[in-house]
């Protein structure tokens, strides 16, 4: 294990990551922490910020070119910064039910499926991680 690659990566790619790092260490508090409460929903507004950063700094990155500069990937950025304000809007509205959906899916799409995705040869985080 050798963080070098990550180290060596573009500001894009270390704002990404350690922002995908600090999103997905915090969802985890947020999904087991008591919800409704004053602090659910300032760790909940600090979550939004790290997702509005990890989508945002995802369009600077271009290391896959499928669609011209971007990949299929900066779709879900894009539905990710779209969604975002729909769960907070969801939530304040009182759709609780709608809101834990929404923001569920987005801990486990936008942050856990896409960041096993980081994980194969080839990939940044992987060199560093697994050193392939």
């Amino acid at each position: 294990m050798s963080l070098t690659p990550l180290l060596e990566a573009s500001l894009a790619i270390k704002l990404h990551a350690a922002s995908a790092i600090a999103a997905l260490l915090l969802g985890i508090v947020q999904l087991t922490a008591p919800k409704g409460t004053l602090p659910h929903r300032a760790i909940g507004y600090v979550w939004l910020a790290l997702m509005v950063a990890v989508a945002t700094s995802s369009f600077f990155i271009h290391e896959i070119r499928q669609l011209g500069p971007f990949s299929v990937i900066h779709l879900l950025s894009a539905y990710t910064l779209v969604m975002l304000p729909v769960g907070i809007l969801l939530a304040r509205r009182g759709d609780i039910a709608r809101h834990r959906w929404l923001m569920t899916q987005m801990f486990y799409g936008a942050l856990v499926v896409a960041g096993l995705f980081t994980l194969v040869p080839g990939r940044i985080l992987g060199r560093a991680i697994f050193g392939w």
